[in-house]
C-alpha cells in the first residue's frame, strides 16, 4: 500500500519532462526562423514563397504536437505494464 503512495507522488503531473521543453524550444525556434524567411525580401522570393511555409508548417504541425505527445519508452513500459 505504502510502495503505490510513493510512486504516485514520484509522477508528474501530466507527464511533462526536461525532454518536452527542450523540445518545445526547438520548436519556437524554428518558428522564429521560418518568420525570418517570410518577412526577408519582396513577397515573390523563394525565401517568402516556398523556403518559409516548409519551415513553419515544420515548427507547427509536427514539433509542437511532437512536444506535447513526447513520452521516453521508459515511461511507456511502465504504463502497459499497470
Amino acid at each position: 500500500m505504502k510502495d503505490k503512495a510513493k510512486n504516485k507522488k514520484k509522477e508528474k503531473p501530466l507527464g511533462i519532462t526536461s525532454r518536452n521543453f527542450q523540445i518545445f524550444a526547438i520548436a519556437i525556434i524554428t518558428i522564429i526562423v521560418g518568420y525570418f524567411f517570410l518577412a526577408k525580401g519582396p513577397a515573390d522570393s523563394q525565401a517568402s514563397l516556398t523556403v518559409a511555409p516548409l519551415i513553419l508548417i515544420l515548427g507547427y504541425c509536427i514539433l509542437v504536437p511532437l512536444a506535447i505527445f513526447y513520452k521516453p519508452k521508459s515511461q511507456r513500459s511502465s504504463e502497459k505494464s499497470k
